[in-house]
């Protein structure tokens, strides 16, 4: 039982986007949850699989060492749209992942007009490398690439003395508004919390660690917090009941 006096370590991590993973719940549960997909994966193997509701999208979660697709995010071809695929590495913040799979299931849809990917993070000071092209962090961290040959949007982590951190790969059919959200993310100067004893080790001297103590439910409840607010996209929203109606006029001779 999780007193209200309680409270738990937390180490507040930037840039983001080396956070370390952390916990897939927070995509795999609202996914089932609060928008309704369903799962058919065989409860002896270590994989994860969901299905939308509308069986055109599967989210398949396979932690095998040999694919560096630990997360892989299809959607079939339909009479309107060819099919695509995104792909998250291990190491991917679920937090930066989360995004994706959010804007994904917004049932708001996509906006009217398709975002650029790359505004916002030329809005945080992201800069063109040297002879490298695409965009990279103000900390030459993290680099997103639009490959035009292969048509694909490419995001990595990496550091000099570290091999690639994470690796995040789009065809070129994804919609630009879910790759729009992961940028939007990567720009996203707010800290990632992880437990203290789980800080990742790669590019530890390249992120800042700040160590709080928060109010022990705020933890304890903060997917199911996640989890009810997604959700409440889903509800159709309550229209006022009409005014009572005034007395009846009373009729006369």
């Amino acid at each position: 039982m999780v007193r209200v006096s309680d409270t738990v370590e937390q180490a507040l991590i930037t840039p983001r986007y080396l956070a370390g993973g952390g916990d897939p719940g927070w995509i795999t549960v609202p996914l089932h949850r609060a928008a309704g997909w369903s799962y058919g994966h065989d409860p002896l193997m270590p994989r994860v699989l969901l299905t939308s509701p509308d069986q055109l999208i599967q989210l398949r979660l396979d932690p095998d060492p040999d694919d560096p697709g630990w997360w892989t995010i299809r959607h079939a071809r339909t009479a309107d749209h060819p099919g695509w695929t995104a792909t998250f590495e291990a190491r991917t913040p679920v937090e930066i992942i989360a995004t994706f799979t959010d804007a994904l299931t917004d049932p708001s849809g996509p906006p009217t007009a398709a975002p650029d990917p790359c505004a916002p993070l030329r809005d945080a000071g992201w800069h063109t490398p040297p002879h490298l092209g695409g965009l990279a962090s103000p900390d030459n961290i993290a680099h997103v690439w639009r490959i035009g040959g292969r048509d694909l949007w490419s995001i990595e982590t990496a550091v000099i003395q570290d091999p690639t951190i994470w690796r995040a790969v789009f065809t070129g059919t994804t919609p630009l508004h879910l790759i729009a959200a992961v940028t939007q993310s990567l720009a996203d100067r707010t800290p990632i919390p992880r437990d203290p004893s789980r800080i990742p080790g790669l590019a530890r001297d390249r992120m800042t660690v700040h160590t709080h103590h928060l109010p022990a439910p705020d933890i304890a409840f903060a997917l199911e917090r996640r989890v009810s607010t997604l959700a409440a996209r889903h509800r159709p929203a309550t229209t006022a009941p009409p005014p009572p109606h005034g007395p009846s006029p009373r009729r006369t001779r």
